[in-house]
C-alpha cells in the first residue's frame, strides 16, 4: 500500500474517531471508582448461590465416564454386561450404540480471538486419540451406581506407539496463524542485525503443560422437552456452549434449540470458554433415556476432559549496540496440540510490540502429540511469551553490566512498533518508577549472590507486563418499573471477578439510582448476546453495552416526562436533566424534578424497557489497545538446601478506569499469586512410557497455600484512555499475571547466579 493511501486512510480513521469521541456520553459516576463488595457475596459465602453441579431436577438421573487408560490406539472390545446388571443402571452408551454426533465445522468461539472446534466426538468410533478420552458413558439412579458401574466396564485396547512429549517432535511443527497478526512476522532484518549486533545472548526456554483447576468441578445438567433442551452447565460463554450443543446435536431452527443456564461459576480460567465432550455426552444421554441427566466431573478428569495449557519451547535471541539499544529481537515459538485440533492462542506476539526495536522476527509452530486439546488458561500466550522475552532482556542486561529497568527503559516504545501507531494510553513508564519506589530497587546490588541474610540468599528481580485490551460488541436490556427498580440483563457469565457487581455500578450511575435499587441479571444465554467471559475483555464490552442500555433508557423516561405538559420536565431534553438518588432534576431550575416513579404513574405505565448494543468503538482504529505494569519479586534461597520463597511481590499496573478498585486489586493479586505457581510449583507430569498424567489431583498437582504466598502489593496508577471504548476500562484479569515468572526467575538467577530456563522454578534445578 502506497504512502498516499496510508495518509488517507489515517486521516479517515483519525476523523471518524474524533467524531465518535465528540459524541460519547460520559458516565457520570457516583458508585464506578468505589469499593462497593459483591452484589451475590451473601448468596455464595452462606451455599445459597447454586451451581451447575447444585442443580436437582425432577426425575433427575446421573452420569459417569469412563476413561481410556491408554495414549494411541483402538478399542478391541468393550465388556459391559457386568456394569449394566449393576442395581440402579439405566443405560451404558459405547461407541457400538451411542447416537451419531454431528460435526461442528462452526466457530466454537464467536470471537476473532478464539480455537475453531475440532473434529473430536466422544463414543463415535474406537480410536483412542488421548488418555483419559471417553470410552464409555454410564447412566444411572444415583451418582454413588453410576461410578461403581463405571468401574466394571471391562475395555481391551491394541495400542499403538504414543508421542506425548513435545521435546520429541519439534521437528514436525506446522506453520500456527494466531487468532490476530501473522504467524511469521518480520520487521526490517533481525538477522542481520543479530550478526552485526556488539552484544547478543541466544537461548532456549520452556514452559510446561498445566492445567485449569477450578475449585468448582465442571458439571452439566441436561434436560429435554421435545426437541428443546436445557443446558446448567459450568462455562464462560452461555451462547458458545448453545450454539456448539445445537450443531453437534443437530438441531436447527426448524428442529429444536438450546438453552444454556450458568448463574453461577466456581472458577474455570479459560476451560469454560468453549463447550467440551461430557455437555454433549450429558445432552446425548438425557434425550435417550428421555431423562434429565447430570455428569459431574471428577478431579481426576479435569485434567483431560476440560483442556489445559499447552507447553512451550521458545527460542529467544536478542542482539544490542553497547549502551543497550536493542537491535534485533528473535523468537521462535512452538507448542503442542493434540491430533484432532490445531489449537493456537498469542505465543511470540508480545515480542513484536512490547520494545522499540528495529529488526523484529518472530516465528510459531504448533507439533501435535498425543495429549487432550490445550486451551486458554489464564494470561494465555503472553505469560509463556513473557517469561522467554523478559528472562532474555535480563540475560542481556547482565551481558550488558545495566541495570535491567534501565535497559527497559532504553528501549521503551513511545508508540506501538509493530503498527506504527499511538497507544491509546501507556502508563508503564510510572508502573516502573512507582514499582521501583514500593519495592526499594535502588537498594539493590547487581552482582548475583550479592545479597544475603544468613544462611538465605535474596534476590530482587523484575520484568515487564502486558496484555491486549480488548472490547467486544456486546448487547444489554434494561428497564425501569413502576417502583423506580431498575432491572439490567445479559448473557454474560460470571467466573468470580465480579461481573454483577461492577455491572450493577454502571447501571447505578448510568440511571442515577442507588446499587440497592438495581439487580443485573446473567447467565443465561436467552438474555441479550454477551462475548465471552475470557481475554479481560468483559468488563469493557458488557460494561458499555449495559452502560448504552440504560442512557438510552433514561432518555426514553426523560422524553416520556417532556412530553407531558404536567410534568416538572416539561420541555426538557436528556441533555438538560442530571438524575441522583433516582429523582430527575433540570439543571437550569433545581425545583423542577420528579422520580422515575412519578413519570412512569403519570404515564400509566408499568415499566420503560430498552436493549442496546455496544458496537466497535471507533476511536480504537487509530490506536493500539494494550494493559501494561511492572513486576517486581524477591526470593529467598536457603544456601545448602536450595529451597526457594518469595516473601514479596510488588506489582504496578496502568489499566484505565478502574470500575471498582475493591475487585481490581482482588483480580490483579490473584493473577499475581498465580505467576507465582507458574514460576514455581505447577506442571501437568506425563509419564511417556504409558501417555498418561501422573499427577491428576490437588494432592499432588501443586499451587500455592497459604504459607507460599506472604507480602503481595499491587497498585493502579491513574490513566484515562478516551480511545479504548466508551468506559475508558482496560481489564484487568489477565495482567497480574503477565511477567511475574520471569521476575521470580530474574530474582532467582541474582540470588545464585544460576540461570533456570524452563518453569517450574524448583528444588532440583537449583541442585544441578
Amino acid at each position: 500500500m502506497s504512502g498516499i493511501i496510508k495518509r488517507a486512510l489515517h486521516a479517515v480513521t483519525d476523523a471518524i474517531a474524533d467524531r465518535a469521541l465528540d459524541n460519547v456520553d460520559v458516565l457520570d459516576a457516583d458508585s464506578v471508582g468505589t469499593p462497593v463488595s459483591r452484589v451475590d457475596g451473601f448468596e455464595k459465602v452462606t451455599g445459597a448461590a447454586q451451581y451447575a453441579s447444585d442443580v436437582v431436577l425432577p426425575n433427575l438421573t446421573y452420569a459417569a465416564i469412563v476413561p481410556s487408560s491408554i495414549a494411541r490406539g483402538r478399542i478391541a472390545s468393550i465388556d459391559a454386561l457386568e456394569a449394566a446388571s449393576l442395581p440402579g443402571v439405566l443405560a451404558v452408551f459405547t461407541h457400538e450404540n451411542a447416537p451419531r454426533l454431528s460435526i461442528n465445522l462452526a466457530p466454537q468461539i464467536d470471537s476473532a480471538r478464539f480455537t475453531i472446534g475440532g473434529n473430536f466426538r466422544p463414543l463415535q468410533d474406537d480410536g483412542i486419540r488421548f488418555a483419559g478420552q471417553p470410552v464409555a458413558l454410564i447412566v444411572a439412579e444415583s451418582a454413588e451406581q453410576a461410578a461403581e458401574a463405571a468401574m466394571r466396564v471391562r475395555v481391551t485396547y491394541e495400542q499403538e506407539p504414543a508421542e506425548t512429549d513435545l521435546t520429541q517432535v519439534l521437528d514436525t511443527g506446522v506453520t500456527a496463524k494466531p487468532w490476530v497478526g501473522k504467524s511469521d512476522y518480520h520487521r526490517g532484518d533481525a538477522g542481520e542485525a543479530l550478526k552485526s549486533a556488539a552484544v547478543t545472548i541466544e537461548h532456549e526456554y520452556g514452559t510446561p503443560p498445566q492445567t485449569n483447576n477450578p475449585l468448582g468441578l465442571f458439571a452439566t445438567v441436561a434436560s429435554w422437552e421435545g426437541d428443546h433442551l436445557t443446558l446448567y452447565d459450568a462455562n464462560q460463554a452461555t451462547r458458545n456452549v448453545a450454539n456448539s450443543a445445537a450443531h453437534v446435536l443437530g438441531l436447527t431452527l426448524r428442529r429444536g434449540s438450546v438453552d444454556v443456564i450458568t448463574p453461577y461459576v466456581g472458577g474455570a480460567f479459560g476451560a469454560g470458554l468453549r463447550a467440551w465432550p461430557h455437555t454433549w455426552l450429558a445432552a446425548m444421554a438425557a434425550r435417550e433415556i428421555g431423562r434429565p441427566v447430570k455428569l459431574v466431573l471428577p478431579r481426576t478428569q479435569m485434567f483431560t476432559a476440560v483442556g489445559r495449557r499447552a507447553q512451550t519451547v521458545q527460542h529467544v535471541a536478542l542482539g544490542a549496540d553497547q549502551d543497550g539499544q536493542l537491535t534485533a529481537i528473535v523468537h521462535h515459538g512452538t507448542h503442542d496440540t493434540s491430533r484432532d485440533e490445531d489449537y493456537v492462542e498469542a505465543l511470540t506476539l508480545s515480542s513484536q510490540m512490547l520494545y522499540a526495536c528495529p529488526n523484529v522476527e518472530t516465528h510459531y509452530k504448533v507439533a501435535r502429540v498425543d495429549r487432550s486439546t490445550p486451551t486458554y488458561m489464564r494470561c494465555p500466550g503472553e505469560s509463556e511469551t513473557l517469561f522467554a522475552l523478559e528472562s532474555a532482556l535480563d540475560e542481556l542486561a547482565v551481558a550488558l553490566d545495566m541495570d535491567p529497568i534501565a535497559l527497559r527503559l532504553r528501549n521503551y516504545a513511545e508508540e506501538d512498533p509493530e503498527h506504527n501507531r499511538p497507544w491509546s494510553s501507556k502508563a508503564l513508564r510510572a508502573c516502573y518508577a512507582r514499582g521501583a519506589e514500593l519495592f526499594d530497587w535502588g537498594g539493590r546490588t547487581p552482582q548475583p549472590g550479592s545479597m544475603r541474610e544468613g544462611n538465605v540468599l535474596v534476590g530482587l528481580g523484575m520484568a515487564t507486563g502486558t496484555y491486549p485490551a480488548y472490547t467486544i460488541p456486546a448487547s444489554a436490556y434494561a428497564c425501569i418499573d413502576a417502583g423506580g427498580n431498575a432491572l439490567v440483563r445479559s448473557a454474560a457469565t460470571d467466573i468470580g471477578p465480579g461481573t454483577a457487581t461492577v455491572m450493577t455500578q454502571i447501571a447505578a450511575d448510568s440511571l442515577g439510582l442507588p446499587i440497592d435499587r438495581v439487580r443485573f441479571e446473567l447467565g443465561d444465554s436467552r438474555l441479550p448476546k454477551a462475548p465471552p467471559q475470557g481475554a479481560s475483555a468483559l468488563a469493557a464490552s458488557v460494561g458499555s453495552a449495559v452502560h448504552a442500555a440504560c442512557t438510552e433508557l433514561k432518555a426514553k423516561v426523560i422524553a416520556l416526562a417532556s412530553g407531558e405538559d404536567a410534568s416538572p420536565l416539561a420541555g426538557a431534553g436528556a441533555d438538560d436533566v442530571d438524575v441522583r438518588e433516582g429523582v430527575l432534576t433540570r439543571r437550569d431550575d433545581l425545583a423542577r424534578a420528579e422520580s422515575y416513579e412519578g413519570i412512569l404513574a403519570r404515564a400509566g405505565l408499568d415499566q420503560v424497557e430498552v436493549e442496546a448494543d455496544s458496537s466497535l468503538f471507533a476511536p480504537r482504529l487509530t490506536r493500539s489497545c494494550e494493559v501494561f505494569g511492572a513486576q517486581f519479586a524477591e526470593v529467598h534461597i536457603d544456601v545448602a538446601l536450595r529451597t526457594i520463597r518469595v516473601p514479596r511481590l510488588v506489582g504496578v499496573f496502568g489499566a484505565g478506569r478502574i470500575l471498582n478498585p475493591k475487585l481490581a486489586h482482588s483480580q490483579v493479586m490473584g493473577g499475581m499469586i498465580w505467576g507465582l505457581s507458574q514460576a514455581l510449583l505447577e506442571d501437568t507430569v506425563y509419564d511417556h512410557r504409558l501417555g498418561r498424567i501422573v499427577n491428576a489431583s490437588f494432592g499432588d498437582y501443586l499451587i500455592p497455600v497459604n504459607a507460599d504466598v506472604q507480602q503481595i502489593e499491587a497498585e493502579f496508577i491513574p490513566e484515562e484512555d478516551p480511545y479504548v471504548n466508551p468506559m475508558g476500562v482496560k481489564g484487568v484479569g489477565e495482567i497480574g499475571m503477565a511477567g511475574v515468572a520471569p521476575a521470580i526467575a530474574n530474582a532467582v538467577y541474582h540470588a545464585t547466579g544460576t540461570r533456570i530456563r524452563e518453569l517450574p522454578i524448583t528444588v532440583e534445578k537449583l541442585l544441578q
